[in-house]
């Protein structure tokens, strides 16, 4: 294969494995520094950036009855979804939290059927199912420890983190149609730093007294790497491939964040804990429908809708005789 040709998934690939460090980023940060500083912190560096570059990004054409999605977009992820993260970092690990990320694309699913009208088989709510089964199986066998004390809890309010990352995805894809990506990220970096700043002062945060490096850098990391460098790698792989093929690879994110979890923060996985592993990768892999199939079922609807029935028109032997009588006629 051409390197040119391997671009698209090699983007792909690293933006996946940017993400799944991401969780081990954020852990390691909330270790020193309160979730809500943290996240602020990354808002704000975020929206500096773009602010940078505001003539890049910047719509020529802003529609007054797309501001509801935008803000919906935006108050789903960042705001909400590192509001429910942060605090699932504290009480979880890193890898029970990258596990519980793999709901993701069937939870997207859900939302495209309730909101896009796309249907969802039988199929994919089995894989659902069994997808969330294997949460709940994750989080069950998790054993409290010094850095997860309460991983049951903690894997809750990730599966919230995760609710609002469908809700946004589904936002995203409608609004992308008539804006940047680019422009949709801003949006989330500058209202998520207008909705952060007021919880600085609330009686619950608690403001940091010294930066130490290696957080500061891990809060530097999650802005630079992440907020910018894992979306556009991730926008990159979508222009060039089938959005099917490009979703596919979000299921790498908790493999990644596993691993790295156990080569940078010392997590240990149970063997119960893999069996819902497995169980989390079926039902996910279960909710998948590739391109052929997915055609031939819109092909279908479409037919059925219209009242033209997908199949081969039959015509009677005679009458084609008569036209072909005619024809020599002629």
């Amino acid at each position: 294969m051409p390197i040119f040709s391997a671009l698209p998934f090699i983007s792909l690939f690293v933006g996946m494995l940017l993400w799944g460090s991401s969780f081990v980023a954020f852990k390691y940060a909330v270790m020193f520094f309160d979730p809500i500083v943290v996240v602020f912190m990354r808002m704000a560096l975020s929206a500096f950036l773009f602010l940078l570059v505001l003539p890049r990004w910047r719509p020529q054409n802003l529609r007054r009855e797309d501001l509801g999605f935008m803000i919906f977009m935006a108050l789903c992820e960042p705001c909400f979804y590192f509001v429910f993260e942060g605090q699932a970092l504290t009480m979880t690990s890193a890898s029970q939290a990258g596990m519980v990320a793999a709901t993701l694309p069937v939870l997207v699913a859900v939302c495209a059927g309730f909101f896009l009208g796309e249907r969802l088989t039988a199929r994919s709510w089995s894989g659902l199912i069994l997808a969330l089964a294997g949460v709940i199986w994750v989080s069950v066998s998790g054993v409290a420890t010094e850095a997860a004390p309460r991983p049951l809890f903690g894997n809750f309010l990730e599966l919230l983190a995760m609710v609002c990352a469908a809700g946004y995805t589904v936002s995203m894809k409608k609004l992308c149609a008539r804006y940047s990506p680019w422009f949709l990220t801003a949006v989330q970096s500058m209202v998520g730093t207008v909705f952060f700043l007021p919880l600085l002062f609330l009686p619950t945060t608690v403001m940091p007294q010294a930066f130490p490096p290696g957080p500061s850098l891990a809060v530097l990391y999650l802005c630079v790497c992440i907020s910018i460098g894992a979306y556009g790698f991730y926008n990159y792989g979508i222009s060039k491939l089938p959005a099917w093929q490009a979703s596919a690879f979000v299921n790498l994110i908790p493999v990644f964040s596993m691993l790295l979890g156990w080569l940078c923060l010392g997590e240990r996985l149970t063997a119960w804990q893999l069996v819902g592993v497995a169980v989390v990768f079926a039902g996910v892999l279960l909710c998948q429908q590739w391109p052929e199939r997915e055609r031939k079922n819109t092909l279908h609807r479409v037919m059925a809708k219209e009242g033209v029935l997908a199949q081969p028109l039959t015509v009677p032997e005679e009458a084609f005789v008569r036209v072909r009588d005619q024809d020599w006629d002629r």
